[in-house]
């Protein structure tokens, strides 16, 4: 394991077990419903933060693999929105990447959101009977590929780290888990409207 990894997983810890904690996924995805309002609050967050991450990586063979915005789009479909429906869901007001170590860090929370994706995934099928192609494709993401996908993505980011700023890192991916927690579980919160523009909004129901 990297300095680097070791350095996240031990100082983003109190941060990552926070939204465990307080997302408490098993009710989120109880029923349709929940489901669908929980994949709705994960739009809003990768509707902001993914066309960010693009614009800093500038590495488009790297980082669109990892997109999951279509991915969420394509279960809302299922799940009974419209285009329109969906662009018109909220989003939050984010602290965006401002470089390449900022970008890692929070691409760091979303990556290995992956690897937890699939032991959820599994639930979801066993408890609402939904499958990849059929309301899934977000939880299920990098699919048999997702621990492949994770290396590759371990060792550009102990490149990164080793010639970049691994402190900017390190903070970046505590405040992208402590952003999507209250994105994801609290009420009061700042919003965007559909054309990314805000705060327009100061509060926001939680699911």
């Amino acid at each position: 394991m990297s300095d680097i990894l070791e350095r996240l997983r031990a100082e983003t810890r109190p941060a990552h077990e926070a939204i465990e904690r307080d997302l408490a996924w098993e009710s989120r995805v109880a029923t349709l419903a929940d489901y669908r309002a929980l994949l709705a609050r994960f739009w809003g967050f990768h509707a902001v933060l993914e066309p960010a991450l693009a614009a800093s990586l500038d590495d488009p063979t790297f980082f669109d693999p990892r997109r999951r915005l279509a991915h969420l789009a394509a279960d809302l479909q299922v799940l009974g929105l419209d285009d329109a429906a969906i662009r018109a869901l909220p989003r939050p007001f984010l602290t965006l990447p401002r470089d390449r170590a900022t970008s890692f860090g929070a691409l760091y929370v979303l990556e290995g959101s992956t690897l937890g994706g699939q032991v959820i995934a599994k639930h979801i099928g066993r408890q609402l009977g939904l499958t990849a192609e059929n309301g899934c494709r977000y939880y299920i993401a990098h699919g048999r590929d997702t621990g492949a996908m994770w290396k590759a993505f371990r060792l550009r980011l102990a490149e990164e780290a080793t010639r970049g700023d691994a402190e900017a890192i390190v903070a970046s991916a505590t405040a992208t888990f402590e952003a999507m927690r209250h994105w994801l579980c609290a009420t009061a919160v700042p919003t965007l409207d559909e054309e990314g523009r805000g705060p327009v909004a100061k509060v926001s129901q939680r699911g």
